[in-house]
């Protein structure tokens, strides 16, 4: 299948920015369908979970061995940067940038 025809490629996958978009996608989708079956699993806890899924999956489609560990360990270390970068999306989409001033010159 041709590239230029994908929103999301593997490769791109694997990059902290496509990896912490779908990552925040993924959490945002499915919050409160987790906080239903597992109440106690932080979200943050739940972002990492769902970021080394994305990160595993897209060096598996990119030819990585799986049967090397390492591939796993990589994985789960960069999950971790790639939730908090989806978490920082989140925050920004939330409050975005100069929302506060706007709101601050309308109530004066």
């Amino acid at each position: 299948m041709d590239n230029n025809s994908q929103l999301f490629t593997w490769q791109a996958l694997s990059a902290m920015g496509g990896a912490s978009l779908l990552t925040f996608f993924v959490v945002q989708y499915t919050k409160s369908l987790m906080d239903r079956w597992l109440p106690k699993l932080p979200t943050d806890v739940f972002a990492v979970l769902v970021a080394f899924a994305v990160l595993a999956m897209a060096q598996l489609a990119t030819g990585a061995n799986p049967e090397d560990w390492r591939v796993y360990g990589l994985a789960i270390a960069n999950g971790f940067l790639v939730a908090a970068a989806a978490g920082q999306i989140q925050s920004k989409a939330v409050s975005p940038p100069g929302a506060e001033k706007e709101n601050q010159g309308e109530s004066n």
